[in-house]
This record gives structure tokens, C-alpha cells and sequence, in this order.
């Protein structure tokens, strides 16, 4: 009867101290890393997908990463960069990287730009022209 109680006294102390000090295997957020912004979409509607990305320095930008498949069926990692000083997209394919600066918003579609080469986003497509060359991509559910 003693070691049944000395069994009980230590487990519900035991649960007693799990309940004070929490599951330490949670990491608890920092609700200073993501905050609610007013960045606009290709569509004009407020983007809720768009949250403050922290770097170990404190610094705060604003970037989402879509993969996007071209009519071949080749994938590109195509990063919207929405920092108010530096609005840019980045297209990586077969290991090369091209940035391209915001040159132009309307309602319905958003003009990057960069030497020759134009990107526009419309909705769930991205339409880059480089010269002679027209590229289609669609965004996927990967």
C-alpha cells in the first residue's frame, strides 16, 4: 500500500512539474518575425501569404518563393522580393539566377525588368520575354 502511494505522489509530481514548465520540445514563436503587412497582389487585394522573413542580424524583409513549371515541364524557383527599397523577382533555372527589378504595377499584373529581359505576373503566370524568346510559366501545388 506504501509503494502505491509513493508511486502516485511521484507521478502526480511529475505531472504537476510538466504543467508548470511546458513542453520544452515546442518552440514558442517570436511574434515580432512575422506581422501583418499591406503588400498588394498582382490582383490589387491585399496579399495574406506575404510575412516578414528575420535574418540572424534583426533585419526584416518581405519575400515569398513560388516554383513555377515552364511548357517543357522544367521547373524554375521564381522569389518575389517585396521590400519596399528593393521590389525585386529572381528566376533560378539550371543553376543560373536572374533578378529583375519592378519597373511597373497595374491592377491585374506587375512588369519586371532588367536589360533586355521583361517578366510579367498575372495571376498564377509569369510570361518572360527576352529578346525574340517567349517563356510561359505557370505557378504549381508542389
Amino acid at each position: 500500500m506504501i509503494k502505491k502511494i509513493i508511486a502516485v505522489c511521484i507521478i502526480s509530481s511529475f505531472i504537476i512539474a510538466c504543467k508548470k514548465e511546458g513542453n520544452k520540445g515546442i518552440l514558442k514563436s517570436d511574434s515580432t518575425n512575422t506581422t501583418n503587412t499591406e503588400v498588394l497582389a498582382d490582383n490589387g487585394a491585399i496579399d495574406s501569404t506575404i510575412a516578414y522573413n528575420t535574418d540572424i542580424n534583426g533585419n526584416k524583409t518581405i519575400k515569398t518563393d513560388y516554383v513555377y513549371k515552364a511548357t517543357d515541364k522544367s521547373l524554375v524557383k521564381v522569389v518575389f522580393n517585396y521590400d519596399p527599397k528593393n521590389r525585386t523577382v529572381s528566376i533560378t533555372n539550371n543553376k543560373k539566377t536572374f533578378v529583375l527589378e519592378k519597373s511597373e504595377a497595374k491592377v491585374n499584373e506587375t512588369i519586371y525588368k532588367k536589360d533586355d529581359m521583361t517578366a510579367t505576373v498575372k495571376g498564377d503566370s509569369l510570361i518572360i520575354n527576352q529578346g525574340n524568346n517567349v517563356i510561359e510559366l505557370v505557378k504549381t501545388k508542389i
